[in-house]
């Protein structure tokens, strides 16, 4: 007889492991499913972001930035060091520690909520029923009042650049390079692929990354974009646009490409090759016949705007439906729905979802890009302030990159906040939190910042939209 649950969530990655941990804190029976097996050959919880995306990414991204700064930064302060040098096994060692703490701690924090986890592949079968399929390749069929989708998102694979895990691989194989590549190719200029080409040229390999559109950063604001560009450069990483890949063998120890630009075909020798051209919703095997359930023709999960799949008890939330595919908007809708279950109220502004890229400088973005705004016709006033004028900034020794303000012409109405410069992963809240209040760049410059701190670039951008700024000229 097959055990009943008020809540079966499948996926454990941030939206699945969140879901069932909030439905828990309400009192609903709760089951979560998972697959993901750890580098140990156990289960491990987390899915792809905690194991092998956002968090051991930023573990690498620190390592590297800390080598970098012993090279190159330390000495403007009076700080020198002899034969500095890499070991990229403890770099990675301490990385996969990171992991396994936090893989552990949502172990515990299911313990200590309740939640009942099962190791395997779930499959939504009619009536709200989830088979799930063990590593040992037993059966289990779980029943539930609700069912949770969160199979979150798998890398997109290049018919003719198939991931064998040593020469051609996705970001997973990327965070687990022996010895830093001499020659590093990447296919995408996305985040993946710039903050992993960013990781390995900090450490001293060669690395050009081919992309395939025309315009850097196309997502977003080209205010920002040209000032990353810019910095990008100057730290050597070799970026093509308009650089369409065709063809990629290996051959020996060395990967051979073939792609055409504006000059025609060409050929590029790598040792080794990313390919982060994207990802896909893992929703393969996720749907048995008969559930109702729909996909999209990009494989996607068909949910409303409150994330109900239109089968009565079916949700699905994460990267396997509409929107971005972002960590922390993904754990806002397992919230959202787990309350939504419980009889409260949830939801999700998605129009108020955050954009980082943790590269150096980080990047980072809230709300329409200038672009958008003029192309949807809307009347709009901009303001912008430099790092360099600002003194944190230049304490640090971190002057590149600016802060943008967008806002409404007529109604003074945050559009818009974009930045590239020092921690602006940090500094973006302030812009989510006064567009999610429908604030004004009005209300932004009237806040009182914290002198000295980066921050102030946040304010000097909001005068700067009435031509109010005070440490720079208007």
């Amino acid at each position: 007889m097959s055990e009943h649950f008020d809540v079966v969530v499948i996926g454990a990655g941030p939206a699945g492991y969140v879901a069932a941990i909030r439905a828990a804190q309400l009192g609903l029976k709760t089951a979560c499913v998972d697959a993901y097996i750890g580098k140990d050959g156990k289960p491990a919880l987390g899915g792809t972001c905690l194991n092998i995306g956002c968090i051991p990414s930023k573990a690498l991204l620190d390592s590297s930035k800390q080598f970098h700064n012993l090279l190159h930064g330390f000495k403007d302060h009076g700080i020198s060091a002899a034969n500095p040098g890499i070991d990229v096994g403890t770099m990675v060692g301490r990385k996969d520690k990171i992991v396994k703490q936090f893989t552990g701690g949502i172990t515990m924090l299911f313990k200590a909520n309740k939640v009942t986890a099962f190791a395997g592949f779930g499959t939504l079968k009619p009536n709200r029923t989830v088979a799930v399929k063990g590593h040992d390749g037993s059966v289990t069929e779980l029943t539930a009042t609700n069912v949770i989708l969160a199979a979150g998102s798998v890398p997109i694979e290049l018919p003719f650049a198939r991931f064998d895990g040593k020469r051609i691989v996705d970001n997973a194989g990327a965070l687990d390079f022996s010895a830093v590549p001499k020659r590093l190719g990447v296919i995408g200029a996305g985040v993946i692929g710039l903050e992993l080409g960013s990781v390995w040229k900090r450490l001293g390999a060669e690395v050009t990354i081919l992309e395939a559109l025309p315009d850097f950063l196309a997502a977003a604001d080209q205010d920002i974009a040209k000032v990353a560009a810019r910095e990008f450069k100057k730290q050597g990483l070799d970026i093509r646009l308009g650089a369409k890949v065709s063809k990629a063998e290996v051959k020996g120890e060395e990967v051979h490409l073939t792609y055409t630009d504006a000059k025609g075909e060409q050929s590029l020798v790598v040792d080794r090759l990313l390919v982060a051209v994207g990802r896909r919703a893992a929703t393969q095997n996720l749907l048995a016949e008969g559930t109702g359930v729909t996909l999209n023709a990009r494989g996607q999960i068909e949910v409303d705007a409150h994330c109900w799949t239109g089968v009565e008890g079916i949700w699905a939330v994460g990267d396997c439906v509409r929107g971005p595919m972002l960590a922390h908007k993904s754990s806002e809708e397992g919230i959202a729905v787990a309350e939504l279950i419980a009889g409260k109220a949830g939801h999700v502004n998605l129009d108020t979802v955050p954009w980082v890229i943790y590269t150096e400088p980080e990047i980072a973005w809230v709300g329409q890009t200038e672009e958008q705004v003029k192309a949807a016709g809307i009347p709009y006033k901009t303001g912008s302030f430099p790092f360099a004028a600002i003194g944190r900034a230049v304490a640090m020794n971190e002057t590149a990159g600016q802060v943008k303000v967008i806002a409404h012409a007529e109604t003074d109405r945050l559009l818009g906040v974009h930045m590239v410069g020092p921690v602006v992963s940090e500094l973006i809240a302030e812009a989510v939190v006064a567009m999610e209040f429908k604030g004004s760049a009005e209300d932004l410059a009237r806040i009182c910042h914290a002198h000295p701190t980066l921050s102030e670039a946040v304010h000097e951008a909001a005068l700067a939209v009435d031509k109010r700024a005070i440490h720079k000229a208007n």
